[in-house]
């Protein structure tokens, strides 16, 4: 059997009132809040993976400003290990009101509102990265080094 882990790109980003975009979505039969993330596709670096995904769940098109960091979590629900690369980003332009159909809507929320929220999270990640960005944690983007062939 070989084992294959799910590497997925993820944004946070924060407007200026200090509310965090979010996407509400059903996965594994619940409705969840998630960050926009979803996989990186074969030849597509993070960075425009994280973007993408941003674009198609959201209809706001991101510009990262940071990298955050790499994440890691075993789902218990289906033993699958995913590889979050979570970038910092702003919110540069809505252009879109269509979302991909996991998607039922956007939220703009602020920190006590997402830890209110605790048990409808995604994963734990999400909170996590959250107020690892809080506290400042960030990493210049040339961090990410994808080379192009």
């Amino acid at each position: 059997m070989t084992w294959t882990p799910h590497v997925t790109a993820a944004v946070v980003v924060e407007d200026s009132h200090g509310r965090f975009l979010l996407v509400e979505e059903v996965s594994g039969g619940r409705t969840v809040i998630n960050q926009p993330a979803g996989h990186i596709e074969e030849g597509e670096t993070i960075v425009a993976a994280a973007c993408r995904e941003a674009l198609e769940e959201t209809g706001w098109r991101v510009e990262p400003t940071h990298f955050l960091g790499l994440y890691t979590y075993r789902a218990p629900a289906n033993g699958v290990t995913y590889y979050r690369f979570c970038l910092i980003a702003r919110a540069a332009e809505k252009l879109s009101d269509q979302l991909d159909s996991d998607i039922i809507t956007t939220h703009w929320l602020d920190l006590e509102q997402i830890r209110q929220r605790r048990e409808q999270l995604r994963s734990p990640l999400v909170l996590q990265c959250i107020e690892d960005y809080r506290n400042g944690r960030q990493f210049p983007l040339d961090v990410l080094v994808e080379t192009q062939t």
